[in-house]
C-alpha cells in the first residue's frame, strides 16, 4: 500500500487529488496538509511512502516544506513530488535541488497522477518526460558554469557512464539495454552511485550531474 499526504491550500483541490487516489486499490491517503509547514508537521507525523506537494501555500511554501522534509534524515523514506504550473519552473528547479523525485503539472490527467505516485513511491525519479529535461537544462544553462564535482571522483569510470545516461532519463532497463548489462546489475550500479554521491534518489543524481559538468544542456538541441 502506497501511502501519500496531500499538501495544497485549495480544499478543493485535495479532494479532487483525494478521490482519484482513492479510487485505486494499491493507493491510501493517509492525510491532507492546508500549508507548508503543516505538510512538514504531518510528513513526521505519518511517514507517508509520497507527499504531494503544491508550491505555492501560506505560512511556508512548498519549496520550503519540501527543503525541511529531505532534510530530516528521519524521513530519509519520505518522497516529495511537487504539483506546479508552468509559471513557476524556476521554484521547480530548486525544489529538485531540495531533494524533490520530481514534479507534475497541477492540470494533469488522473492516469498520469497515479502512475507518478507509483513511480516515485518506488524510488525512482519523476524525470523521464522531455519537457522535465528540458526545464532542468534550461535553469542548469543559466547559471554560472558548472565546475567538476570532486565527489565524482568516488565513481568508477562505468558508474560515471551510467549516471550520465540517468540524467538522460533512461530508466533502469534502458541503462541495461544501452550497457549491454542485465536490469538487475544497471540497478546495482545506480544503487551505489547514491550512496556514494550521498543523495536520496534519482533526481537528485540528475541535479548533481548538470551541476557537475558531467553533462551540459546542449545535449537536448
Amino acid at each position: 500500500m502506497i501511502r501519500v499526504l496531500l499538501a495544497d491550500d485549495q480544499t478543493l483541490v485535495r479532494a479532487g487529488f483525494r478521490s482519484i487516489l482513492e479510487g485505486e486499490a494499491d493507493v491510501e491517503v493517509t492525510g491532507e496538509a492546508a500549508d507548508g509547514a503543516e505538510a512538514v508537521r504531518r510528513a513526521a507525523e505519518l511517514l507517508p511512502d509520497v507527499v504531494l506537494m503544491d508550491i505555492r501555500m501560506p505560512r511556508l511554501d512548498g519549496l520550503e516544506a519540501t527543503r525541511r522534509i529531505c532534510a530530516d534524515p528521519r524521513l530519509a523514506a519520505v518522497k516529495v513530488l511537487i504539483l506546479t504550473t508552468f509559471d513557476v519552473d524556476d521554484h521547480v528547479y530548486g525544489a529538485l535541488r531540495a531533494g524533490a523525485s520530481g514534479f507534475l503539472v497541477k492540470d494533469t490527467e488522473p492516469t498520469e497522477l497515479i502512475h507518478a505516485v507509483r513511480v516515485v513511491a518506488r524510488g525512482d525519479a519523476l524525470l523521464a518526460p522531455a519537457i522535465t529535461r528540458r526545464l532542468i537544462a534550461e535553469f542548469a544553462a543559466r547559471s554560472d558554469r558548472p565546475a567538476p564535482s570532486p565527489r565524482l571522483s568516488s565513481l568508477t569510470d562505468r558508474e560515471r557512464e551510467v549516471l550520465v545516461l540517468v540524467a538522460r532519463g533512461l530508466s533502469n532497463d534502458g541503462i541495461a539495454e544501452r550497457l549491454v548489462l542485465s536490469p538487475a546489475t544497471a540497478k546495482t550500479h545506480v544503487s551505489r552511485i547514491m550512496s556514494k554521491l550521498g543523495v536520496r534518489d534519482r533526481a537528485q543524481l540528475v541535479v548533481l550531474a548538470y551541476e557537475s559538468a558531467l553533462i551540459t544542456p546542449g545535449w537536448l538541441a
